[in-house]
């Protein structure tokens, strides 16, 4: 249950109540009612605009039409108090027994509590990582691909129906450089002296194996063979193998895409072609001359006519070019046909995960998707700013198997897959995030993944002992929410299972602004207030979770440590994170 929703459905029943009793006029708009927290914690638990959205447009004084509803909010069972405040802000306190009932709620539901219906199955193309097939992924994707991967599950937690997708670059000029490097390789296995790696090819010792690969296939077939006959052959095969290479570094990370789309396999199918004549026939294209980039001097930029798409009518800053001066296609242009085949294939909602460095090119995509579509295609792009790699505060110094940056699968064998995903997520995407792999093992406060875990192992730990001083009571599932929860009486307590209740809504307010950090951020407060509960107890041992001589307080007790270990463990999944029972030095 998302409380908030669930209230906001209550508020707009009662308007409804009074439209029909004639106190509100037909046609009223409740569309821009809220329930929220309020401002002050003090003022209770919910909040609710709707007498001051409703006031005016109805002729009515805020505060009377606020002190009207919050007398019919008065007579719901779960409703403690109804007070109207300021200028007509009516706070909501609920019920202690309220609040204990989403602790069986919780239980019942398992790790799925917090899925929602917000989506309602629509379709989301999350499309993340599609770095350039030409060698292992680095640090720097490891950042865009858990973005990507959290939040498709978020999304699919709150109802989408999701796909993952990996764009694959395999059209440029690139995978060229990547084929002569992987023949360069294919020599050297047949025995040739190589020498230094030219400069402009790929020095990565990855490709060693690809060229013996090839060797072991062809033999000398392609030794002396012009470069016309081997290139496409070698291509395709270094792609190929890079690709592999590179889900089997996406594996080490958890993450499995649902479909790899080719940009080569695009362009050939004619899908430029398509998206080009779409716009010459919306009258979208003109042959003319741009003006230099802002920076660049006149002698440093060359005029000459170009196929021009119309992108400053569609929100982009200029027009953009289609065609290169050889007369093959801009990179714009293939993006542009990649775009539209994702709407095409019946994704409206188009989330795209990139690296900073694009900053620049979202305007020109959006503006595109938006002529192509009508509007009725929607792209939301991710920034992922830059991930700094530490030791204690330094620049860290790991092996380079690239042979020049170091690469995800370098992280994930330093420091694990689990910590990778959830340290990644503890900055919101467009900051850049500083990773130190000394901090990340520390056993502190300071470390969130340390720190969440902990409080997961904490309640298994927690379990044991009940189960220990109580060898013959039910602490399952189903005993637990037979519990007498009314025994859970102090403020910590109950605030804690506000926190608890909050899970929902935070899944839906970050699917919604597409946000997976805000999981990481909510599973460290939930974290906090459990720890905190625990050093109270330490304090009081009145409140502590396992009471020798009070069964019944133990098994209410565990069933709030049991839900607290639930959500973290709900919010974990949702992350790719493993939760653990117990953790070790």
């Amino acid at each position: 249950m998302n409380v908030f929703s669930v209230f906001k459905d209550n508020v707009e029943k009662e308007i409804g109540i009074l439209v029909a009793n004639g106190e509100l006029p037909e046609g009223t708009d409740a569309s821009r009612i809220s329930v929220e927290l309020p401002r002050d914690p003090s003022h209770g638990d919910l909040s609710t605009n709707a007498a001051m959205v409703l006031a005016k447009p109805a002729g009515l004084k805020p505060r009377d039409l606020a002190e009207t509803i919050a007398g019919r909010l008065k007579s719901y069972d779960s409703v403690e108090s109804a007070e109207v405040a300021g200028p007509g802000f009516i706070n909501l306190r609920l019920s202690d027994k309220f609040w204990c009932q989403r602790l069986i709620e919780i239980l019942d539901a398992g790790t799925h509590y917090g899925a929602g219906q917000l989506g309602q199955n629509r379709a989301v193309n999350v499309e993340y990582v599609s770095a350039n097939p030409t060698g292992p992924l680095h640090v720097g994707h490891a950042r865009g691909a858990v973005v990507g991967d959290v939040l498709a599950s978020l999304l699919a937690k709150a109802g989408f129906d999701v796909t993952r997708e990996y764009y694959i670059n395999d059209a440029g000029g690139q995978v060229d450089v990547l084929a002569r490097s992987a023949y360069l390789r294919y020599r050297e296995a047949l025995g040739e002296d190589i020498g230094e790696i030219p400069d402009g090819l790929y020095p990565g010792e990855y490709l060693v194996p690809v060229g013996q690969e090839l060797a072991a296939r062809d033999g000398d077939k392609w030794r002396d063979a012009a470069e016309a006959d081997w290139l496409p052959v070698i291509r395709e095969y270094a792609v190929n193998a890079m690709l592999d290479l590179i889900r089997d570094d996406l594996g080490t990370l958890g993450i499995a895409h649902d479909l790899f789309s080719s940009e080569r396999a695009l362009v050939e199918a004619g899908a430029v072609d398509k998206v080009v004549n779409m716009l010459e026939t919306d009258d979208l294209l003109y042959v003319g001359t741009l003006e230099p980039p802002k920076g660049k001097l006149p002698d440093d930029w060359e005029e000459r006519p170009q196929t021009l798409f119309k992108a400053s009518e569609f929100g982009d800053d200029t027009d953009r070019p289609l065609k290169k001066s050889d007369g093959s296609w801009t990179y714009f242009a293939s993006d542009l046909a990649y775009h539209q085949d994702k709407f095409r294939r019946g994704f409206p909602t188009m989330i795209d995960v990139w690296g900073a460095d694009h900053g620049g090119y979202v305007k020109r995509v959006a503006a595109g998707i938006k002529a192509l579509t009508g509007d009725a295609g929607k792209l939301d792009v991710k920034l992922c700013q830059m991930v700094r790699l530490l030791e204690n505060g330094e620049p860290a110094k790991m092996s380079k198997r690239s042979g020049n940056f170091v690469t995800l699968r370098d992280l994930v064998d330093a420091v694990g897959k689990d910590v990778v995903r959830f340290i990644m997520l503890t900055r919101k995407n467009d900051a850049p995030l500083d990773f130190d792999l000394v901090k990340v093992r520390e056993q502190s406060r300071d470390n969130p993944v340390f720190y969440v875990q902990y409080a997961h192992a904490r309640c298994h730990s927690v379990a044991k002992m009940a189960v220990e001083a109580f060898p013959d009571a039910d602490f399952t599932i189903a005993g637990l929410g037979a519990a007498d929860l009314s025994r859970l009486t102090d403020s910590d307590e109950l605030a804690l299972i506000r926190s608890l209740a909050a899970w929902p809504r935070t899944v839906e307010g970050a699917a919604e602004a597409h946000e997976p950090h805000r999981l990481a951020f909510y599973l460290y407060d939930l974290a906090a207030a459990f720890h905190a509960l625990w050093s109270k107890a330490r304090e009081e041992p009145g409140l502590r979770f396992v009471i020798a001589d009070d069964q019944e307080l133990t098994r209410a007790r565990m069933a709030l440590v049991r839900a607290v270990q639930t959500v973290i463990a709900s919010g974990l999944d949702v992350m790719g994170v493993t939760p653990v029972d117990e953790l070790r030095e």
